[in-house]
């Protein structure tokens, strides 16, 4: 936007000062006409001043002696037709051409004005030239060059280095911008202090704005975490009040299939607050003083022996593709639960007789981690939403789970600084862990 404002003004400028220079040019040159004309007016006076044609042409011989003919011309043909002083008006296809009278010139160069009149019985012609008005156009073609074009040149370039600051000052706010979307919330616009005015009270605006969003996303997972801790007391109890139930109910019937049932959903409703406590835990990134080196090739294996009877049970394969890789930081246990997660959402969501990859690769950007199933993916435009704690498909609503896993991985990836990206497997969904070298 400053390098397109700067070029409107420039060319504004521009063209202000080629039409001042224009219309001057033709003011100026006007008048240096009419002053010459006024002066050929005024030769003619003092020529009509002499008595008879003898001392016209005595008069005009004298003057043109005087006289530079690159300036002044003088001529007068007497009625006896012989010419008198340094040049003669001829006529030929071209157009009028002075003649001069001196025989080593035979005409002279350049543009003249001329008055013609007669005077008793003979013609006289008074030209002067216009060399003047002709280098009047020389020196404003210089006033142009000299003036305008270097203004314009320094105009453009002052345009393009404040192009340049305003650039980085906006690439400052967008990358902001690109960490808030991305989750981050405590990213805010560093303001530098040579930020033009405007480009200062957006970015402060910005972080104002960041600052609330982050008050009100940490007041609201708080507030998850609080209701989480203080109903998982309650909930403990009400377990052991349907076990001790259980235990003088007779095994079977209709009450203690509903104990049984009861029993069912305490237990999904503990699962659901304790991975919201875990969850909190992890983004508040307590785990990082435990963080060690961890083999990630041998957890994958230990993972891959856990859920091989879960696949067998389902009518599912679990295959491993895993190469040695170097240790990366982190804490085991959030690993493992995150490579749990992921093996856990790929078989539930996978038809029978389908095939569960999860391989592990070294690459020039880091280790890839990477499970891929055969079921029915995500859609392009809902793979950030799984990400949000509780959010869950609408086909997926009636199948076990309670919408934190991809939450809980996502967190466990953020702490280790990796990556996760949700990709089409066609068919299935293809989740890729990265970490970086």
């Amino acid at each position: 936007m400053p390098l397109r404002l700067a070029i409107l003004l420039v060319a504004l400028f521009a063209a202000v000062s080629l039409v001042s220079l224009v219309a001057s040019y033709a003011f100026t040159q006007r008048s240096f006409e009419q002053s010459i004309r006024a002066d050929l007016r005024q030769d003619l006076a003092g020529f009509r001043a002499a008595p008879n044609a003898r001392a016209v042409a005595l008069l005009v011989e004298a003057e043109s002696r005087e006289a530079d003919p690159n300036r002044l011309i003088l001529s007068y043909i007497s009625p006896s037709g012989r010419i008198y002083g340094n040049g003669a008006i001829a006529r030929d296809d071209e157009g009028f051409h002075i003649i001069s009278l001196d025989p080593a010139r035979s005409e002279f160069e350049g543009a003249y004005l001329s008055l013609t009149d007669t005077l008793h019985g003979g013609l006289i012609t008074v030209a002067r030239s216009r060399a003047e008005i002709r280098a009047l156009g020389t020196v404003f073609l210089n006033i142009l060059l000299l003036s305008l074009l270097p203004t314009v040149l320094i105009a453009l370039g002052g345009g393009l280095v404040l192009a340049r600051r305003s650039k980085r000052h906006v690439e400052v706010m967008s990358r902001a911008l690109d960490r808030m979307t991305s989750g981050d919330l405590g990213a805010r616009v560093q303001i530098g202090p040579r930020w033009s005015d405007d480009l200062r009270e957006i970015g402060g605006k910005l972080n104002q704005m960041a600052g609330a969003q982050e008050s009100a996303t940490l007041a609201l997972k708080q507030v998850s975490s609080d209701i989480a801790h203080d109903l998982k007391t309650p909930l403990q109890r009400v377990a052991l009040y349907l076990d001790d139930l259980e235990r003088h109910l007779p095994e079977e019937g209709e009450t203690a299939e509903l104990v049984q049932k009861s029993q069912t959903e305490v237990a999904d409703m503990g699962q659901v607050f304790q991975a919201l406590l875990q969850l909190a835990r992890v983004e508040a990134g307590s785990p990082r003083e435990r963080f060690a080196p961890v083999d990630l090739a041998d957890m994958c294996y230990t993972m891959a022996e856990v859920f091989e009877p879960t696949a067998t049970a389902l009518g599912q394969s679990l295959t491993t593709r895993l190469e040695e890789v170097r240790p990366v930081e982190g804490d085991k246990a959030l690993l493992g639960q995150m490579i749990s997660n992921l093996i856990e959402n790929a078989l539930r969501h996978s038809p029978p007789g389908s095939d569960v990859i999860l391989s592990l690769k070294e690459q020039e950007d880091g280790i890839r981690l990477t499970i891929a199933d055969t079921g029915p993916g995500i859609p392009e435009d809902e793979r950030d939403k799984v990400r949000k704690r509780l959010y869950r498909l609408d086909r997926s609503r009636n199948t076990p789970g309670n919408g934190l896993g991809l939450s809980l991985v996502d967190a466990i990836v953020t702490l280790h600084g990796a990556t996760l990206t949700l990709q089409d497997n066609a068919p299935g969904l293809r989740a890729e862990v990265t970490f970086p070298r």
